[in-house]
């Protein structure tokens, strides 16, 4: 694979709390992008059943958008799934 030098200097920049954040943002939104799958639903079905215009919805997908914990309390409910698990432990979350 070619490796594009700018991307990789870019990359070795960001912090560890920003990468968490981005890795987290773009793992919810595939999260809610296989419970859409599973139950069939397309991103105008869930735009609908969330109250939303499709346009907010995409946002949410796009693995960009800092959801608040409400809003995932809201997806979830709607959708019947969690959208995320908390690991119960005494141990820190990051060495």
């Amino acid at each position: 694979m070619k490796t594009n030098l700018i991307m990789n200097e870019i990359r070795s920049t960001i912090s560890p709390e920003t990468k968490m954040q981005m890795e987290l943002s773009v793992a919810i939104a595939n999260r809610i992008y296989d419970i859409l799958e599973e139950k069939g639903m397309t991103q105008k079905d869930f735009a609908r059943l969330m109250g939303k215009t499709e346009t907010e919805v995409s946002r949410w997908l796009s693995g960009t958008h800092n959801l608040t914990l409400a809003t995932l309390c809201k997806i979830s409910i709607a959708l019947g799934e969690n959208i995320l698990s908390v690991v119960d432990s005494e141990e820190p979350v990051m060495a």
